[in-house]
């Protein structure tokens, strides 16, 4: 009787144990890799995209574009990432960063602060609360990126406060940065950014978003205040998705003054399965920066540029995705370059190959 229960006792023991051993860790490891092609039909001398590309920028080579490393910790009340990153998009996006922090892709740490809301601290380096696409490709709807995504922040350093309620349909979202995409503020800057994002999401069909940016990214001596607003919605009527975003900027045009530089951009995407591995998407975009805030053309009539593309993506399995993507945009001035003379038309096809782990 006593071996019985002894018995019972040690396999009851060795199940707790072995409960105990199944719990989930709260490390985790993930990465992305994206492999590019992409023909420039203007054929650039240096191999590079005009300068406002920074995404998929190289001309007539396989490269890669984004890849990454990620090590994740998340627990009920803290949370932490850290991501170290190579490739062009890197190259071309952190230009302005100075030493080992050109390859941080990812940063941050973050703490609950409430043990009934959903309330989060964070602080380091995080992507950007502006815009719908980011640089993970695989996650866009398209294989490159708009051009006001490509002229917007990816990401940014500071603090955030986010609140998400509890139903999930809400989130609000309150930003301190260090500028509009810095990690390091601009030398003789004495300012921080703000930054807000509201984000409403009434069902599994619809979600709209509004974010917006408060700052300068200059220094004191010639400060300019920036003003940004970011509104977009994605929507699923039966199989087909439609995503329609709007963003209006404006800068001051000297410092002090009321006067300002505005511009702007609308953009449509539509995306349509075919199957479960085969699925087509379609652009539609035009972006209009006159007095060359953020796109300088040092053409009368500055920046003003239409584009379309359309793209077809094969999912072989559920972590890769192989993709190919006609594009071309039109100008009103000749902001572009075909054999060292000035045009205002730009076409090219990219390919890639992303996998997710």
């Amino acid at each position: 009787m006593k071996r019985a229960v002894v018995g019972a006792f040690l396999i009851a023991s060795l199940q707790s144990f072995g409960q105990e051993e199944q719990k989930p860790s709260p490390f985790s490891v993930s990465g992305y890799v994206e492999a590019y092609y992409s023909y420039d039909f203007n054929k650039p001398e240096n191999n590079t995209k005009p300068g406002f590309m920074y995404s998929h920028n190289r001309h007539n080579e396989f490269n890669l574009n984004l890849g990454f490393i990620k090590g994740s910790y998340n627990t009920e009340r803290v949370r932490a990432n850290l991501a170290l990153a190579a490739g062009t998009y890197m190259n071309a996006n952190y230009a302005a960063e100075p030493g080992v922090l050109k390859n941080i892709y990812e940063a941050n740490a973050g703490v609950k602060l409430s043990k009934k809301q959903n309330l989060w601290l964070d602080a380091g380096i995080f992507t950007s609360h502006i815009g719908f696409e980011s640089a993970i490709s695989k996650d866009c709807w398209t294989l490159t990126r708009s051009i006001v995504a490509d002229n917007s922040p990816y990401y940014e350093s500071g603090a955030k406060l986010t609140w998400t309620s509890a139903d999930s349909k809400w989130l609000l979202s309150g930003l301190v940065l260090n500028g509009w995409q810095r990690i390091n503020r601009v030398d003789g800057n004495s300012l921080m950014s703000f930054g807000t994002q509201v984000q409403f999401k009434p069902s599994d069909k619809a979600l709209l978003n509004y974010s917006t940016f408060i700052g300068t990214d200059k220094p004191d001596s010639v400060r300019l205040m920036r003003y940004y607003h970011n509104l977009y919605g994605i929507f699923t009527a039966g199989k087909l998705g439609i995503t329609a975003g709007f963003d209006l900027g404006s800068e001051q045009k000297e410092k002090g003054s009321s006067n300002m530089n505005v511009w702007y951009t609308p953009v449509l995407i539509l995306r349509y399965p075919l199957s479960e591995k085969w699925t087509i998407a379609a652009r539609g975009e035009y972006y209009k920066d006159e007095k060359g805030v953020i796109i300088a053309s040092g053409t009368e009539n500055g920046f003003q540029a239409a584009g379309y593309s359309v793209n077809i993506d094969y999912a072989p399995v559920s972590n890769a995705l192989i993709r190919l993507e006609a594009r071309s945009l039109k100008s009103r001035d000749n902001v572009f370059t075909k054999q060292l003379q000035p045009t205002d038309a730009n076409t090219m096809v990219t390919a890639s190959i992303a996998v997710s782990f």
